[in-house]
């Protein structure tokens, strides 16, 4: 019987050492997909460097577009306020004239 129980011991430390092994080879091959996900994510990282610079680029761009439609904006309203004065002095020059009875 102490032979039968020692052959049963040697099995079991066999099958755990088995079991062991292959847990293992699981962890190593969990540890070897982890890294291969951890540089697919870093790898990554480069095209949103190039996105934000993109970005940048629009935003420079975009700013200097509202620049001109400012500028072209305070134009055009010197303009309409150069034109309103004329206007303005067009009209005082008739009621003038009407008021002095010169039409």
């Amino acid at each position: 019987m102490p032979e039968e129980i020692t052959n049963s011991v040697e099995a079991l430390e066999t099958q755990a050492e088995k079991i062991l092994a292959e847990a293992k080879t699981r962890a190593n091959e969990i540890l070897r997909r982890a890294k291969e996900e951890a540089k697919k994510m870093l790898s990554t990282q480069l095209p949103l460097d190039e996105v934000k610079t993109e970005c940048d680029e629009i935003v420079s761009k975009a700013k200097a577009e509202a620049d001109k439609k400012i500028k072209d904006a305070e134009k055009k309203a010197a303009e309409i306020n150069i034109n309103a004065e004329k206007k303005v002095k067009e009209i005082t020059g008739l009621v003038v004239s009407i008021v002095r009875g010169k039409s």
